[in-house]
Formats: C-alpha cells, structure tokens, sequence
C-alpha cells in the first residue's frame, strides 16, 4: 500500500464516495498519510487537534483517563472518522487515540475540511451525518449499560461487535480486559468470571483476547434484557 495515493484511499472511503472528483482532489492535496504500530497514540489528552483523521485499516481504540485506570470510550474502525469534535471546538482532546491493531490512518487538516464544508454541502451533511451518528451510539450504549446484568452487558457487546468469519462470529478485543469491563461497568475480575461462564456454557471460545462465538443467535437467546423485550413487545400486540 506504499505508492497507493491519499485521493485513491480517500475516493474508496464512505464519508468521501458521494464527492466528484474535484473536491476529492482538493482534500487529497491536503491529506497526509501515517502508519500507526499496535499501541502507538494517534494523538493523546491535553493534545490540541489541528485536523480530523480517517482511517484505512486497522483498528483504534478511544480511551478515557480515570483516577485508576482507563476506561474505553469507543472503537475506531476502517472508513470512520475520529477527532473532528475537537477539532471543530478547537479544545484540548479529552481522551487518548491508540492503535489498538497495526493502523493506517489519514490526516485531514482542519482549514482544509472547514473550507470544503462551506464550499459543497453534500460533504457538510456527511460530516454532520457522521457526528450525529456517533452521538446516537453514545446514548444507546449509555442506556444498554444501565439495563441488565453484567452478562447481559457482556453479551450484547459480544453480539455487537463481533463478525462473522468461517461460519461463526469473532471478536478480537480492542485492548486488555480491564479496558472492556471498564467500559461496561463491572470489575475485570467479574469480567474475566462471566467470560469463563459463558465459555463453560459453550456459547464463547477464548484465546487470549480473540473471542469465538460458534453460534450467534444461540448467544443472543441468553440475552434476558433483550428476552425480556421480545416479551413485553408480544404482549403489547
């Protein structure tokens, strides 16, 4: 991927394929490219950011700073965009970008995206539609982590976030279970017990962070908050 160009990258990418070329050209004008090594920072708190990044493959996990520990906020994954909020409020980043897998990422410096934004709309509704999108997922995994159980929680994030592969579902975890339980709110002790139980039921397969699920829709049955919500939907009709 070394001589691929930043327009080519760009072109392919969901928030660009609707722009003609022109505008395509100007942002790649701008556009620079970074390589990111698994744990390597894309940018950190307290980092005052000059532009958005989108990225081409890999993953990045968005980390929050806790008294203790960190807390995983969100994952980044290939033809998202990530930092414009702060860009856009040209304030300090509040949580830490890190590789959580080997990365490529590009830079779009923020002169250039406020310019396109004010010259084509149909770029300003994409960008738009992507931060609305964004705040959307905030609040539903706000409200999925105050409903339910620790398993349940740990469940539907499985189901979430897994894809498919060979016939069944993967997830490769985006970071040390800590992170992950953080995010759910249980300890990494009740988290790494839950794991354990749901490996002994048969419904996971854990190897290290990769999690195997060999049945996906069986997974789901065991679900009792969303069980629970085919219930009362059936006996709402």
């Amino acid at each position: 991927m070394a001589n691929i160009s930043p327009r080519t990258f760009l072109a392919a990418l969901p928030l660009f394929k609707s722009l003609d070329r022109a505008s395509v050209e100007r942002l790649a004008a701008a556009t620079t490219r970074r390589t990111v090594k698994r744990g390597e920072r894309v940018f950190s708190k307290g980092e005052v950011l000059t532009g958005m990044y989108v990225l081409v493959y890999g993953e990045v996990r968005l980390l929050a700073s806790g008294k203790r520990s960190k807390r995983l906020t969100g994952v980044v994954r290939p033809g998202r965009s990530f930092g414009e909020p702060m860009m856009f409020l040209e304030r300090p980043a509040v949580i830490d970008a890190e590789a959580a897998s080997d990365a490529l990422v590009l830079y779009l410096p923020k002169e250039t995206v406020f310019d396109e934004i004010e010259r084509n709309p149909v770029f300003a509704r994409r960008v738009i539609a992507g931060l609305s999108e964004r705040i959307e997922a905030l609040v539903n995994d706000a409200e999925r982590r105050g409903m339910g159980s620790g398993r349940d929680r740990l469940i539907q994030y499985v189901v979430r976030n897994a894809r498919q592969e060979n016939g069944g579902a993967v997830l490769q975890l985006p970071g040390p279970k800590a992170f992950v339980a953080s995010h759910l709110h249980i300890t990494p002790e009740h988290f790494s017990r839950l794991l354990h139980e749901l490996a002994a039921d048969g419904l996971i397969e854990i190897r290290a962070r990769r999690i195997t699920v060999p049945d996906l829709q069986r997974l789901v049955s065991c679900d009792s908050v969303a069980a629970g919500a085919k219930r009362r939907r059936a006996g709402a009709t």
